[in-house]
């Protein structure tokens, strides 16, 4: 699965982080880092897919292979 993040869009909220903490993080001004390649490894599938849906800015957006 490919994820990518918009970090323009990004708020800082930090609900990505809390749900998949290998995936994501949060720089120093809060905003949004990927931390695996923009391909995510199928065990992380799930928490990526809930990330998306309570990032209250909608700045992650799931996509194909």
């Amino acid at each position: 699965m490919r994820v990518v993040v918009d970090r323009g869009k990004c708020i800082g909220a930090g609900q990505c982080v809390y749900v998949a903490p290998d995936v994501f993080d949060q720089d120093d001004d809060g905003l949004v880092i990927l931390l695996k390649e923009d391909v995510i490894d199928d065990g992380d599938t799930a928490d990526v897919q809930q990330a998306e849906v309570l990032c209250p800015a909608r700045a992650i957006v799931r996509g194909g292979k």
